[in-house]
């Protein structure tokens, strides 16, 4: 059976909503932070090498990385669901946002994280004019396509909305010149698929969904 192992208030939740939009069978096990340093409990790192979520665990396999787990979940078990094939016209897009995700968007956005940790501020962080172009490019895309992956969700949207969300809480960024990325963020809020999956991830807290 394939379980998700979801650290609270990390990545791993892309997963459980992936799971949730797919409609599969899994078991979630939900693993809360450590209180002194609200890192990853020792349990938890002992899972996988990587010792960071997200982690999934299949019989006696274990895998880390969200998008290897995303890929690894839409082939074996939803056929390639959420993943536009090459005679896709929208299989480039998908692919470019997909990869786009952790490579660079998440990158700058710890950047930015890690400058405010220190006591700066995120304007000095080295990584700062490639970050605004990001949010630039995200603004712009979501005025042309309802979807990163095209005309519909795909595992793009999941990789990307968590950084959108969820880790936009350590930066403190606005979306108040972002009319076209808070029209997305309405639409993705207002999927039921999404909905189940944080009340399991996350009971009790409200998205940043604004």
């Amino acid at each position: 059976m394939l379980t998700v192992h979801h650290l609270r208030n990390s990545q791993s939740e892309r997963i459980v909503w992936l799971c949730e939009e797919l409609g599969i069978q899994y078991d979630l096990k939900v693993w809360n932070r450590r209180e002194d340093n609200m890192m990853a409990p020792p349990e938890y790192k002992a899972l996988h090498p990587i010792q960071s979520a997200p982690v999934i665990t299949d019989g006696d396999f274990s895998l880390g990385e969200s998008g290897a787990i995303v890929e690894y979940i839409c082939g074996k078990y939803a056929d390639w669901k959420l993943c536009p094939r090459a005679d896709d016209p929208d299989f480039a897009q998908h692919l470019f946002w997909f990869h786009f995700t952790n490579g660079t968007f998440m990158t700058n956005v710890m950047m930015d994280m890690a400058v405010m940790m220190t006591g700066g501020k995120a304007e000095a962080s080295i990584g700062n004019d490639r970050g605004e172009r990001a949010w630039a490019m995200i603004e712009d895309q979501l005025g042309k396509t309802d979807y990163f992956g095209g005309r519909e969700l795909t595992s793009a949207d999941v990789m990307m909305v968590f950084g959108l969300t969820t880790m936009r809480n350590y930066i403190g960024k606005s979306l108040d010149d972002y009319p076209n990325l808070r029209a997305y963020l309405q639409r993705i809020g207002a999927r039921e698929a999404y909905q189940r999956a944080m009340a399991k991830a996350e009971p009790g807290v409200t998205p940043n969904l604004t």
